[in-house]
């Protein structure tokens, strides 16, 4: 069997590498070592969050399917921090685990150019440092151009609950246990990782009288830039807020022990995530405070299993019996599903250049959590890149790197390849040092074109953003030339706003925090849609600071045009720092921009490498 594009792994990475592939027009293989759990959702039962949401929404913006599949599958949904400014607003749904997998599935086998193998891969087919396909574990040898990994947490896994460690994957499947040794002989520095998660409970055992009810929002929402909403607006799946006892961090303390990670087992070597740490983590690690707040999360309309958000641990069984029976409401709950923790292999991520290739094999990419993130949104922004770029490297043109200033998308594969991880990746707004011009209203107006011109975007979605583009300058020309004059003094006193003694334009009025852009459509010539009306609304009042960020952000990438050639010698630079010189051999930026970025690495070693560059490449 030969194919140009082999993707290994059909999670949330895999299947957004592998349509990006096939919709490209290149003949791809995805293999998965269950079919059954293609697009599985074995933690969250959710898509989006804080910094999330808005990678959601590139995904669907540069032509990826999480939005559009998120949006068939939701049992509830809201923006997050809507109270707050616009950058750092983002949606979040709950998302049906049998509806979400399905809907995936059924995209991928209508795609054409793309077909579906279950079995599990052992090796790589290198030639010459080049990646020509994979070895099966049944010694079956398949060819291609170029292969993608995006193997989740199944290469070496181990559950790990107390003291016991099994070697298996999250649903007790079998991992894969060859590929790891085969990276390392390949020259590949792997990274042991862990993560977890918390207990299922019956929903007829819960008390929801004892807690808080967390409803989804009552307008409508979607991820993609393409889809009208489908859902039941009033009948929306509530969640419900609660929050861990003294009794909690009683038994917690007591069992510590207990746990795999505090002593239940000796030979852990993975590290787990900051961001998303174990209920063992957060009792330790924040002793002072009284209680953590937890939130109870539907999995699906065609089961009752309901999830218990913030509460992984790996302890064991019966205590954490003790502990689900301390919270309240959940005093007679019945766990169908235990807690557990996983421990699994990945690839040192500076091994990867910012197009997803590695650096070691020519042809080979990787992405996931393979890459050492976490997160089912993480995961997928890197396989729609990486399979956009392989298939652009097939076709012989540049690949698509999105900057820092461009896409959430972008900050996330530049901390990756640049810094490197010390545990699970979890991408924030703190990231983001443009994160105003990173919003989730404007995700189209960033990457669309770029999603037209490889080849995602069709037609008929790109006239619509088209129009849309057009409508937002026609609406900002409206609101330049409309005046308010003093007669309109009545009106501007039902807005509770400052009266005019001279005309001023509906834009400039607009400036004033306290006048919203729906309350002026009626001096509007023309109708405009939400979205377009949202995006002007927020240009003017956030004017000053967009531009301010503009700037900032063209000084970098002032930077990132100042290229490093690949040939360079750090070592005949003497005046280099030992540790910046140690970092850059290491990582092998592209340009000065990634350079200054390098943990290690100082604007006085910037400052030198710029003086050798200009002396020996452009003297």
């Amino acid at each position: 069997m030969n194919y140009e594009i082999i993707v290994v792994g059909g999670g949330h990475a895999g299947c957004e590498a592998a349509l990006a592939s096939a919709r490209k027009g290149h003949k791809t293989l995805l293999v998965t070592g269950n079919i059954n759990n293609i697009a599985d959702m074995p933690c969250n039962p959710s898509i989006g969050g804080s910094a999330k949401g808005i990678v959601v929404r590139e995904i669907d913006a540069l032509g990826g399917e999480m939005g559009k599949n998120a949006d068939k599958s939701l049992l509830q949904i809201k923006m997050l921090n809507s109270a707050k400014g616009p950058a750092v607003r983002a949606l979040r749904a709950q998302a049906d685990k049998i509806t979400y997998p399905k809907e995936m599935l059924k995209t991928l086998n209508k795609t054409a150019n793309l077909d579906i193998l279950e079995a599990l891969v052992k090796k790589l087919i290198v030639k010459s440092g080049k990646c020509e396909g994979v070895i099966l574990e049944d010694d079956r040898q398949i060819k291609a151009k170029a292969v993608i990994l995006t193997t989740g947490t199944y290469m070496k896994a181990d559950i790990l609950v107390g003291s016991t460690r099994r070697r298996e994957g999250p649903h007790g499947e079998k991992p894969s246990n060859y590929l790891s040794e085969n990276l390392e002989e390949l020259g590949f520095i792997l990274k042991r990782l862990k993560t977890g998660t918390p207990p299922r409970i019956a929903k007829d055992s819960i008390d929801f009288t004892k807690m808080k009810v967390e409803n989804g929002d009552n307008v409508y929402h979607t991820f993609s830039f393409d889809l009208k909403p489908k859902y039941d607006i009033d009948n929306q799946i509530p969640c419900h807020l609660i929050y861990t006892t003294a009794k909690t961090h009683e038994i917690i303390n007591k069992n510590l022990k207990k746990s795999s990670m505090y002593g239940g087992l000796n030979d852990i070597k993975g590290v787990g995530p900051r961001y998303c740490p174990s209920i063992e983590d957060k009792v330790v690690r924040f002793a002072d405070k009284e209680k953590h707040q937890l939130f109870l999360e539907p999995e699906s309309i065609y089961y009752d299993d309901i999830y218990l958000q913030g509460f992984s641990t790996s302890m064991p069984y019966d205590v954490q019996e003790e502990m689900v029976h301390s919270l309240p409401g959940l005093e007679k709950a019945k766990i169908l599903k235990y807690a557990y923790a996983i421990e699994y292999d990945s690839i040192y991520p500076t091994q990867l250049k910012q197009s997803l290739e590695t650096k070691i094999i020519e042809n080979l990419y990787s992405a996931g959590q393979i890459n050492g993130t976490s997160g089912y949104e993480e995961a997928a922004c890197q396989g729609l890149i990486a399979g956009i770029n392989a298939a652009l490297k097939l076709e012989g043109k540049k690949p698509l790197i999105l900057k820092r200033n461009e896409a959430y998308i972008g900050v996330l594969i530049d901390d990756l390849v640049t810094k490197g991880i010390r545990d699970p990746y979890r991408l924030l707004t703190s990231r983001a040092e443009y994160r105003l011009l990173l919003r989730h209203d404007n995700a189209d107006l960033r990457l669309r074109e770029y999603g037209y011109k490889v080849g995602l975007i069709d037609e008929t979605r790109y006239h619509n953003f088209l129009k849309k583009k057009e409508s937002i300058k026609v609406l900002t020309k409206e609101l330049q030339t409309k005046k308010l004059t003093p007669k309109d003094n009545d009106f501007l006193k039902q807005l509770n706003t400052k009266e005019i003694k001279d005309g001023i334009t509906l834009y400039d009025l607009l400036k004033r925090p306290e006048i919203t852009i729906e309350s002026l459509t009626k001096f509007l010539a023309n109708n405009y849609n939400d979205d377009v009306l949202e995006q002007v609304n927020i240009d003017i009042k956030y004017a000053g600071y967009i531009q301010k960020a503009k700037k900032e952000a063209m000084k970098m990438n002032e930077l990132e045009d100042k290229k490093i050639p690949s040939d360079i010698d750090y070592d005949a630079m003497h005046n280099l720092a030992s540790e910046a010189k140690q970092k850059l051999k290491e990582i092998r930026p592209t340009s000065l921009g990634q350079a200054l970025r390098i943990s290690g690495v100082n604007p006085a070693d910037i400052s030198i490498l710029m003086i050798y560059l200009k002396r020996d490449y452009h003297g």
